[in-house]
């Protein structure tokens, strides 16, 4: 097969991967066991492990779960105890920073070991600002949003006098998030505040307002809204969002959540919506249109589907989503949704074993090094295209240096050659992140159900 890569037609400015902190880290970041394998503490082994660059994945973005203090209430439906949050609210009007302290310290920690952004997003108010006092919806009282309307300037206030505080203590705190995934209902199981795009653009407008008062926050951004399902939306708050010139101003692109669940008939999938890749060129056809200033930025996906997997076939398919959003919707980042998990799902890229306090690596967590460890920070999308339409390919550029990923899902045998020496990091059935050097002219073998990234 033959690779082409044309470094003079540029794309998008990738600044990096990332992955949220959310049911996890509130339970890891108490682990001091030692890891027997590296003679750390779980927790800082972990968190090397996603943050370092040279002996961990590299990933660039922790996203902080600023929460809501259901974990004291006992109020609220939820499906596992870790879905509920602490806060920083002392009940009196005040702060006690002393709370959330394990969530705090694997953000820290991320930030040591080399994170580079965090990302403070909120899934609901403090319980005390909601409607019905929990941090998500009653049963069938969803249409409107849980948000009190005399709490509004409360929530925003604490949301900001937080993040304030964190920055004061160094933490590079570079985005807020109030509003998560508002399509949905949100009527128990987890954390959720459900806003129409016209209650989303009041919330986000008075973020604004008050960040603009904040000299503390000058280097802060809006993030938002974080929909929830490519399809259903997208536009309507997308639209309420950017009509506010101050929201626009405070912005630097539109996040979304790369989700596309595919609903089913007496088990059979609909046709009409089951086919992803129309609906990111429809999507992306509409931003060009309207917005064609304002980056799309992909901030939350996971492998939605049950059982763990340790497998290649979870990293081939989240390696396929990844093309796809970087190709076709030309996104400037990349999140995965939790970065560790002790469920029985399809998800993250460490499994937890929370009775023995250890873990495992996923496949899943060496694929995404193939692109987090190896593409740098704000390189450029440069065009690449095989030959071979089984293969998928993407290539980024920065300081004389090129970076080429190379997905080959099938189970056959590609080769390519390149004519200058490289060097070739393998992920596949066999292989995590394998390395090594190869010679010019030399005919390199893609092996099969693999993710290769070679870099020249």
């Amino acid at each position: 097969m033959k690779i082409t890569v044309n470094t003079t037609k540029k794309h998008q400015i990738f600044s990096g991967f990332g992955a949220s902190g959310a049911w996890w880290a509130q339970i890891v970041g108490g682990w001091e066991n030692i890891d027997t394998q590296s003679n750390m503490t779980t927790r800082d082994k972990i968190a090397q492990l996603l943050y370092n660059p040279e002996k961990g994945i590299g990933l660039h973005s922790y996203r902080y779960n600023l929460g809501t203090d259901s974990a004291f209430s006992d109020k609220g439906i939820y499906s596992d105890p870790a879905r509920r949050t602490e806060s920083f609210s002392d009940g009196k009007g005040g702060y006690d920073f002393s709370k959330d302290k394990n969530a705090v310290y694997m953000m820290e920690k991320a930030v040591e070991e080399g994170a580079e952004e965090v990302v403070f997003f909120v899934n609901s108010p403090l319980e005390a600002m909601t409607r019905n006092g929990l941090a998500h919806h009653s049963k069938m009282d969803f249409f409107k949003t849980n948000l009190k309307k005399e709490c509004a300037e409360a929530f925003c206030k604490y949301t900001l006098d937080v993040t304030e505080h964190f920055i004061k203590k160094g933490l590079p705190v570079k985005y807020i998030s109030p509003v998560n995934e508002p399509l949905w209902k949100w009527d128990g199981g987890q954390e959720g505040c459900h806003y129409s795009p016209k209650e989303a653009f009041k919330v986000m407008e008075l973020f604004a307002k008050e960040m603009k008062k904040r000299p503390a926050l000058s280097g802060v951004k809006l993030s938002g809204m974080e929909n929830g399902d490519i399809r259903w939306f997208n536009k309507s708050y997308t639209r309420a969002m950017l009509k506010s010139p101050l929201v626009r101003e405070l912005s630097d692109g539109i996040d979304f959540h790369s989700y596309f669940i595919v609903p089913r008939i007496k088990g059979i999938e609909i046709p009409f919506i089951r086919k992803r890749i129309p609906y990111l060129k429809r999507f992306r056809k509409w931003m060009d249109r309207n917005y064609p200033d304002i980056p799309l930025k992909m901030s939350e996906w996971t492998h939605m589907q049950g059982g763990r997997d340790y497998s290649m076939n979870s990293a081939l398919e989240m390696a396929k989503i990844m093309y796809e959003d970087i190709s076709i919707l030309n996104v400037t980042t990349w999140q995965h949704w939790i970065a560790c998990s002790h469920y029985d799902y399809c998800d993250g890229l460490i499994y937890l074993d929370t009775e023995n306090q250890t873990f495992e690596l996923t496949k899943r967590f060496f694929v995404t090094g193939n692109f987090s460890k190896y593409i740098p920070e704000n390189a450029e999308r440069i065009e690449c295209c095989c030959d071979d339409k089984d293969i998928m390919c993407l290539a980024f550029y920065k300081d004389g240096k090129t970076v080429l990923v190379i997905i080959n899902s099938t189970s056959n045998e590609k080769k390519v050659t390149f004519d200058q020496a490289v060097t070739l990091s393998v992920t596949n059935d066999e292989k995590n992140l394998e390395e090594s050097a190869i010679t010019e002219n030399t005919e390199i073998i893609i092996t099969p159900r693999s993710v290769n990234t070679i870099i020249y």
